[in-house]
This record gives C-alpha cells, structure tokens and sequence, in this order.
C-alpha cells in the first residue's frame, strides 16, 4: 500500500489535551504529587520516547536528533523566546528528524545555520515566541510522526514565562510502500505515510501541516543529510562585519555533495 497525499481536513485529529510546563516540575494534573508528569506531558514536551533498541541502532549509524525545547532570554531585546534545533536524517535501514515550523505550519527562518562536520546531525537553530515541532521516526517503511505546539505563557511581568505544550498530532506505524532513499526519491517532499487509529480508521493531518509533513518524510529518508528540510534562510539577515557595518548575507548552498 503506497502512503497517502492527504485528503484536505482542517480538524486537528488526535489532538490531545492541553500540556503546561515551565520546568517538569510544574507540569503535573495529579493534585497528590504535582511534582509528577503525566505520560502526554512528557511526551508533549519531551518528544518521541525511542526505545532502547532503536537508540542503540542510531548511534551505531551515526545519526543525531535533539528534539528537546527550551527557553532562552535575550538580554538585548529584554525578552524570553524558544530555541529549537532542527537535526537528524537518515540511512536506507532508519532515519530520525525533527523541524520546526510557525503556528499555521509555515517555514521559519533559521537563526544560525549548523555545518557539523558529520551528516545526519545538527542542521540549524530557530528562536521564536510560538513554535510547533515535528518529530518523525522511520523504520524501514513504517513511520512514527509527533507534532507539538510550543509558546510561551507570562506568569507575572518581569518573571520568567512558562513553556505551554500541546500535542496536535500523533501517528505511529504509519506506512509508506515507498523507498524515498533509493529508486522512488522522485517522490520525495510529495508524499506522506498512511497513518491509522487503533480501530483501523484513517487518521488524517491537519490540513495546515500537510507540505510540513511531506518534507519531514523526505528529512527522515534523506542518507547523509547534511542541509534543512523546514527550516529557511532569513530573507534579510544582518551580517555584522569586523569593522561593524551590515553586510548582505553570503550566498549558502544546502545541497548534500
């Protein structure tokens, strides 16, 4: 069975209820022990929870993925922001990639581009006041996808925000009867995996995540990736030179030669 190029749905299927967190500590609807997080908490903020064989096999393959989220404050700006770091890739046995995108699943640009000296690591770093994050694990044909939504809250002026996560979509063992790393990579950036409830339904995307979603599925079959799949250069980026004038951006090639 091929994946699906997704039928449009503006409902955000398998959203789940909301999930606060400053800290993990402050993440908790147990009233008897709020310092303890509940299992979509954790997932919500943390990412996909791999287990133990397939973090075992990514680093054997050298591949690197940092989902985790945090809070960073500017000092210049006076201001607090999430910073993100888009990373991963894959081989033809697996792969692993995370991306970040605005609120309406539209590419954001990239802080600071990451040239690591492997591939299939760390690609670039977004800071923003609003973030969703999308995680996808590939094993062979079969996916698992997680996308969150990140802001931040004021608790009171002049005090550090809280980090607010959501789950807005949540697929396991989707398939793809595709191999996006090989003979079928003309497909790639045009096709999603199929992803089904428990009862066997379809579990649609949100309309608003679809382009997102294809490309993270190409970001997860890419081998040796070495450039951004959701992340983009800034149109107008400040390059500060010795003598302190703003100079035009130099020009970047992403391409994985």
């Amino acid at each position: 069975m091929l994946g699906r190029v997704q039928q449009r749905d503006d409902s955000l299927v398998a959203r789940l209820p909301n999930s606060e967190a400053h800290a993990e500590l402050t993440m908790s609807p147990d009233k008897n022990n709020p310092k303890r997080l509940s299992a979509e908490q954790v997932l919500a903020l943390r990412g996909l929870r791999l287990p133990g064989t397939a973090l075992k096999q990514l680093q054997e393959t050298a591949i690197y993925c940092e989902p985790s989220v945090s809070i960073e404050h500017q000092h210049l700006a006076q201001k607090y922001v999430i910073r993100g770091v888009e990373s991963g890739g894959g081989v033809a046995e697996l792969g692993h990639y995370v991306g970040f995108v605005d609120a309406h699943g539209r590419s954001l640009p990239w802080l600071q581009r990451v040239h690591s000296v492997g591939r299939n690591g760390l690609h670039a770093i977004v800071v923003a006041s609003q973030v969703v994050r999308l995680q996808m694990f590939r094993r062979g044909q079969t996916y698992d996808l997680l996308v969150t939504q990140h802001h931040l809250e004021s608790v009171q002026k002049g005090r550090r925000p809280t980090l607010q996560n959501k789950i807005i979509f949540r697929g396991i063992h989707g398939t793809l009867a595709l191999d996006l790393w090989r003979e079928d990579s003309h497909f790639s950036g045009q096709v999603t995996p199929a992803f089904m409830t428990r009862s066997g339904e379809p579990l649609l995307i949100p309309e608003m995540l679809l382009e997102a979603v294809c490309r993270i599925t190409s970001a997860a079959s890419c081998v040796g990736c070495c450039h951004c799949h959701l992340l983009r250069p800034d149109s107008h980026p400040p390059v500060i030179s010795t003598t302190g004038e703003k100079n035009g951006d130099p020009k970047i090639s992403d391409g994985c030669s």
